[in-house]
């Protein structure tokens, strides 16, 4: 969970880093994308007051942007998302540098350097999937929108306390081989993966919208699973036939 105020300023740095043109502009999509991003999780109702977070890696480079602690919603920009490396260390000399970046830092990095095909990465402090994380439970997937999504349950991790990197430990060892992009940490709640950071956050939607629909049919009665040669079918057309081209799914 996001500190409500950022007491430990991050040390003071001037030195720029030389990075390749590309690499650049690469950054800045990815500063850009960030912290738009951030909106979709107000919008969607997933976070409160500065909790919360989304990552995104930036392509060709072992880099990504994360939003800095304690920061409300309303202020984040472009500029003031932190450049990070994949050990979360931030980038000294970059825009935002001087700030803290987000507590959940350790653990973004760790899925980074530990899943290389994951983009992004997001936490959220969602109701229904967080009343799921209290009673740690996973999610059985008993809705075809799950199936399509998520080509399963939503699984959940172990408990782990912020501060390092335990975090993205029980993150990485939960979805490491499991088809779902989301992992419901135990008396915590979501973190969601994907291709980019857009596509994490749809996963962090989706994830909260299925634990609100799963949470409400179990309390009218019991819960009628669907049978896996039908959930392996449905994953499969959702992720390879529905829509436009992959890209413009994501």
């Amino acid at each position: 969970m996001e500190d409500p105020v950022s007491t430990e300023p991050a040390e003071t740095q001037t030195a720029q880093p030389t990075l390749d043109a590309d690499v650049e502009s690469a950054i800045a999509a990815v500063r850009s994308d960030v912290a738009k991003l951030h909106g979709e999780l107000v919008r969607y109702g997933l976070i409160v007051w500065t909790g919360g977070n989304v990552s995104g890696r930036v392509p060709g480079a072992d880099l990504f942007v994360i939003k800095p602690s304690g920061v409300s919603y309303d202020d984040l920009t472009p500029e003031n998302m932190i450049l990070c490396d994949l050990e979360g260390n931030v980038v000294p000399g970059t825009p935002g540098s001087d700030r803290s970046p987000s507590s959940d830092t350790a653990a973004h990095a760790y899925v980074y350097r530990h899943m290389p095909d994951v983009g992004g990465v997001v936490h959220t402090h969602s109701t229904f999937a967080v009343a799921w994380a209290a009673r740690g439970e996973e999610i059985p997937c008993v809705i075809t929108a799950m199936a399509d999504e998520f080509g399963g349950p939503i699984p959940i991790g172990p408990f782990a306390i912020i501060g390092d990197d335990s975090i993205g430990r029980g993150i990485v060892d939960t979805l490491s081989g499991h088809r779902s992009r989301a992992v419901l940490m135990q008396n915590h709640g979501p973190f969601t993966i994907g291709v980019n950071a857009k596509d994490a956050v749809k996963a962090a939607v989706m994830v909260e919208d299925v634990a609100r629909t799963v949470h409400y049919a179990r309390e009218a009665g019991p819960l009628v699973p669907i049978p896996q040669e039908a959930i392996d079918s449905l994953f499969d057309r959702y992720q390879n036939v529905y829509g436009q081209s992959q890209d413009e799914r994501r």
